[in-house]
């Protein structure tokens, strides 16, 4: 099966890059999988990632960027074309982030069978924290973009009230709800002698700026930090793309403060040792963006999450069974008293950090991968399934019969199935 993958990736830093880079690292090590990836440029040259076929053909705020993956998906011929997008994923501005999100639908129109993962809605974002100075023009131009998103052969949310909002508003497209998934294969337990030993770590992780503020979190930390003399807030993370130099201010207002610490830009070789010696995740978000991925992270490294009372956190919290705590969004006092309550008391951080890991078992990537391609070979199945049927209409002695019949059984010959694959390689499996 060939794959073509377009999705921000490493070393761009570009939103979704993360996930996109360990969808494709998935990918990779499955038999009878060719995978290429169509990503964004880079704003400086910078080797590539070894082990990938990568090319890169779009950029972000581009207005050609639909064209360009066209034509680069004609040229390639895949099986299957697969996005992964948010409703930024091609620009910060109207117009490219509009024109890129018809790609999919024109890549259909190419006879490529097309699938989307969407990672938010636009009914979901909050215009006021995306800084949006149109919301009108936005909100008929994410409308129109949802319909063209709908227009791929399929589309997949990480959300059931996603789900439940396009078949009510848009009544159309094939939608599926899967889960984010865990970045690791195999996850490691987390190990409670690193964390409070003696200090507790109350962590911070993502890109600010936008709907991840940190106004209330460092004022929550500051009304409390006296009560919990060997606690420190350790906020890592740059920048959003739309708000350069917040967190340089935000570290400004705060560098009297020796126990507010801010590391910026962590790689992702060092993103293990700063979560596993953490203590608590908070999620300061003013509104919701997407299934988030820092939870997700947070689940991975078996850690304790404290998140605002939105509605999207507590789905996820009862759709995943994730262990969270909840304040109420943007109330420093309700931060502040969570905060006092948990890192004051370690056998609920210990059970909680106990049920994440756990939840996180339940929805390591590798599973995830494997429900996504039996969903591409049963489409593809079917697809041939079709041309089979439609054979019948053509009698023997018509020459395009016999075009057609062999042109099919080379597909066939070229289409690998890797659920069999799987299955014959795995013990106990047909020899």
């Amino acid at each position: 099966m060939k794959i073509v993958l377009v999705t921000a990736f490493p070393p761009s830093r570009q939103a979704l890059n993360e996930y996109g880079f360990h969808i494709a690292d998935e990918l990779r090590q499955r038999t009878g999988i060719e995978l290429i990836i169509l990503g964004d440029d880079l704003s400086e040259p910078m080797p590539e990632l070894p082990g990938f076929t990568v090319i890169r053909c779009w950029a972000f705020n581009r207005l050609g960027n639909a064209l360009s993956l066209i034509r680069a998906i004609r040229r390639l011929k895949p099986d299957v074309v697969w996005f992964n997008l948010g409703f930024a994923s091609f620009g910060g501005k109207p117009l490219p982030a509009f024109f890129g999100l018809t790609a999919p639908a024109l890549t259909r129109l190419c006879s490529c069978y097309t699938h989307v993962t969407l990672h938010q809605l636009f009914e979901t974002v909050n215009l006021a924290d995306a800084g949006v100075k149109s919301p009108l023009v936005y909100s008929i131009a994410g409308n129109v973009a949802t319909h063209l998103l709908l227009s791929a052969n399929s589309l997949s949310v990480l959300l059931p009230a996603y789900h439940r909002t396009l078949r009510r508003k848009y009544r159309r497209g094939a939608v599926n709800v899967r889960h984010h998934g865990i970045f690791a294969s195999r996850p490691e337990p987390p190990n409670f002698a690193l964390r409070g030993n003696p200090v507790h770590r109350v962590l911070a992780f993502g890109k600010w700026g936008t709907y991840k503020r940190l106004e209330v979190l460092v004022n929550a930390f500051e009304a409390i930090q006296s009560q919990l003399p060997q606690t420190e807030l350790v906020i890592a993370g740059g920048d959003h793309p739309k708000t350069p130099g917040y967190v340089r201010g935000v570290a400004e207002s705060m560098k009297h403060n020796p126990r507010i610490r801010f590391l910026g830009y962590v790689p992702e070789e060092s993103l293990s040792n700063l979560f596993r010696t953490a203590s608590l995740t908070v999620l300061p978000y003013t509104s919701s963006a997407g299934s988030s991925g820092v939870a997700h992270l947070a689940c991975q490294y078996g850690l304790p999450i404290l998140a605002p009372d939105i509605d999207d956190f507590v789905e996820l919290a009862q759709q995943e069974f994730v262990s969270m705590e909840f304040f109420t969004a943007n109330d420093v006092d309700s931060l502040a008293q969570k905060l006092l309550t948990l890192i004051g008391s370690p056998d609920r951080l210990a059970v909680m950090a106990q049920q994440n890991f756990s939840a996180a078992l339940q929805m390591s990537m590798p599973q995830i991968i494997r429900q996504y391609i039996h969903s591409f070979d049963m489409q593809q199945r079917v697809k041939m399934l079709k041309s089979f049927s439609r054979l019948r209409r053509f009698r023997r002695w018509t020459p395009a019969r016999s075009w057609a019949v062999r042109r099919l059984e080379r597909r066939l010959l070229t289409w690998n199935r890797p659920a069999e694959e799987k299955m014959v390689s795995e013990p106990g499996g047909p020899n």
